[in-house]
């Protein structure tokens, strides 16, 4: 057992919680308590560390929860979902080759149905016909003879 470890269970003893003391000994394996409350001038050990080493015993703590749950039959939400291995590819190569045959496929339609709209509609390439331009011009050429008239 670790020091950082055993200064916790020191410090839950000194503080009269010894039912959770002595579940964490049992837990941890434990027979008896073989350490003295932290006195005071003992140095703290550096939080870090502590916080580490607990990191891994709830690592540990939920893998034998796991195990437990697995053997017993009994389907814990938390425990079993997190030791299930998530999926990281994404898709297959088999269903991306299906999507792509699908959007192919959606797309040929949509560009066979635009042509067909396109090709019945003839396409006008010159806005104006020669004998509308001729009117257009004459109406111009009045209007403005109109004005300079108006002017002088």
């Amino acid at each position: 057992m670790t020091r950082s470890l055993i200064s916790l269970i020191g410090w839950l003893g000194a503080t009269r919680r010894s039912g959770l003391t002595a579940k964490l000994l049992k837990f941890l394996g434990a027979d008896t308590i073989l350490f003295q409350p932290l006195s005071q001038g003992e140095p703290i050990l550096e939080l870090s560390t502590i916080i580490a080493e607990l990191k891994s015993e709830r690592e540990k703590i939920g893998r034998a929860i796991a195990a437990l749950i697995e053997s017993a039959g009994v389907s814990g939400k938390g425990a079993t979902r997190k030791a299930a291995r998530k999926r990281q590819g994404g898709i297959t190569p088999a269903g991306r080759r299906r999507l792509s045959l699908a959007m192919k496929r959606r797309w040929a339609e949509r560009r066979a149905k635009n042509s067909s709209a396109k090709a019945a509609a003839p396409k006008r390439r010159g806005r104006l016909t020669p004998a509308g331009r001729k009117r257009l011009s004459e109406a111009m050429k009045k209007r403005w003879a109109e004005r300079k008239a108006k002017a002088s």
